[in-house]
């Protein structure tokens, strides 16, 4: 069982907002503090429309297939996430780290953390709690198998 000692950071993604959190309490009676709040910019959140395309037909418009920005985005963003966590794991910043996100974001994330960083990984919490309040978080992270707070 893993518990979330003084000093650990708990970042909660879901690939257009992600809150960085650090336990500065003991583990027995945690206290999550905001340390970092990252939201996409809006311009990367442009919305998925159809273009339209002139046929050659009498007065008639067809649509084409939109780009997926959103996808584009999340991805775009998670690498900015996880450079983030790069940049304060690599300097000493935390040295256990909890990931709660989706199951995708979750591997967008692992695949681009470094090595070092990896493996300061204690826990993964594949859920989307973003929009959470911090004392449903500390409840939900006490409650959860496996990671004791």
């Amino acid at each position: 069982m893993v518990a979330l000692e003084q000093g650990t950071w708990i970042v909660i993604s879901d690939g257009e907002k992600a809150l960085f959190v650090e336990n500065i309490t003991d583990a027995e009676d945690p206290n999550l503090v905001v340390v970092s709040v990252e939201e996409r910019d809006a311009l990367a959140g442009r919305a998925d429309r159809a273009g339209q395309c002139l046929d050659t037909g009498p007065h008639q418009d067809t649509e084409m297939e939109p780009p997926n920005w959103k996808i584009h985005a999340k991805s775009l963003f998670v690498q900015d996430v996880a450079n983030l966590l790069n940049r304060n794991g690599l300097k000493g910043a935390f040295n256990k780290l909890v990931l709660v996100a989706s199951p995708h974001v979750l591997g967008l994330l692992r695949r681009r953390l470094h090595s070092d960083v990896l493996a300061k990984v204690v826990a993964e919490v594949d859920k989307s709690l973003t929009n959470h309040p911090l004392h449903k978080v500390e409840n939900l992270l006490r409650n959860r198998p496996g990671l004791a707070v």
